[in-house]
């Protein structure tokens, strides 16, 4: 079997979850954030998929529970963020799970239990789990299952992650861990992104060769040069560019968000789309339903989820179903 990463809209046995519990890290939205969790959850299980959510204790369990259906699954683990996409293991088609190092985005938001619970979960799910000491966090990487894969140099080539590689050998370290033999660099990500840039929040695979990109919208879009250089980027690399509304400027006391559409996540049956609030949120959702025909799409709010750095695509981590 090969070490290529099943893309994300390959069949999956299971998605985990995380679920907010740290006040501090959503100052004034911890209990909409956890609502908002909480209806992602819910709408992937509603569509016929197994959704393990990971809570942190007794008390933060009990608060799911009043919120989820019980299709949901609650897995009691010990984890900081919920931000499972870039702390959960990277599960490769040989049905084994790559765990890099990790290190709080760049030193950034380092809390117990993040640099351990991938390692935790793959090998509860029966997985070998193959440990690397580079920095590498789901987030940063996107794959369209051929061998191809995008990512930003903001983050990758970041010095608070890895300062002793060049780019050369982290597209060979990528080669050798993941199986990725092409590589689509971009340049920035979005503004304000706490992650330093992750792909996940600018660009995504819809299908092999072909990539979901946001173009500006309105006058004022913050992002309107960043969206424009990765265009233009992946056109002369030679992939297909799908483009999508983006939600326009999005501030929060004053400052710009780093809200987008394209942080959507792709499960068996469902595509899951956050919203801002927006007026521009109906179209977004619209044009990502016009790239998966073959499942049902649904705009869900995810503002609150926003205010704490991330996403639907970020707070999750699929199980790819076996060959």
């Amino acid at each position: 079997m090969t070490l290529l990463m099943p893309p994300e809209w390959a069949p999956q046995d299971w998605l985990w979850i995380g679920f907010p519990h740290l006040a501090e890290e959503w100052p004034s939205f911890l209990e909409p954030a956890q609502e908002q969790i909480a209806a992602f959850a819910n709408a992937v299980a509603n569509s016929g998929q197994e959704v393990r959510l990971l809570v942190r204790d007794e008390t933060n369990a009990a608060r799911a529970r009043a919120l989820v259906s019980s299709k949901v699954t609650l897995e009691q683990r010990v984890y900081g963020d919920i931000w499972l996409r870039d702390t959960g293991p990277l599960v490769r088609g040989d049905r084994s799970a790559l765990r890099c190092g990790f290190n709080g985005w760049g030193g950034k938001y380092e809390m117990p239990g993040d640099e351990t619970i991938g390692a935790e979960l793959a090998r509860d799910a029966g997985l070998d789990v193959i440990e690397r000491d580079w920095i590498l966090e789901g987030g940063a990487i996107d794959g369209d299952g051929t061998g191809l894969v995008v990512t930003t140099e903001q983050c990758l080539l970041n010095p608070n992650r890895n300062p002793e590689m060049t780019r050369a050998e982290i597209e060979s370290a990528l080669q050798r861990d993941l199986g990725f033999d092409r590589f689509l660099w971009l340049g920035d990500g979005l503004i304000n992104d706490h992650t330093d840039g992750h792909v996940d929040n600018l660009a995504r695979f819809v299908a092999p060769g072909r990539l979901c990109l946001p173009r500006a919208t309105g006058t004022d879009d913050p992002n309107a040069a960043v969206y424009s250089d990765a265009k233009a980027r992946a056109e002369a690399f030679g992939v297909e560019v799908a483009e999508i509304p983006s939600p326009g400027r999005i501030e929060r006391d004053g400052q710009v968000e780093p809200a987008s559409y394209v942080n959507f996540a792709i499960t068996s049956n469902l595509v899951a789309v956050p919203t801002f609030g927006s007026p521009h949120d109906a179209d977004g959702v619209a044009a990502i339903a016009g790239l998966f025909p073959d499942r049902e799409t649904i705009g869900l709010p995810a503002d609150a989820v926003l205010a704490g750095g991330g996403g639907f695509h970020c707070a999750s981590q699929q199980m790819p179903a076996r060959n």
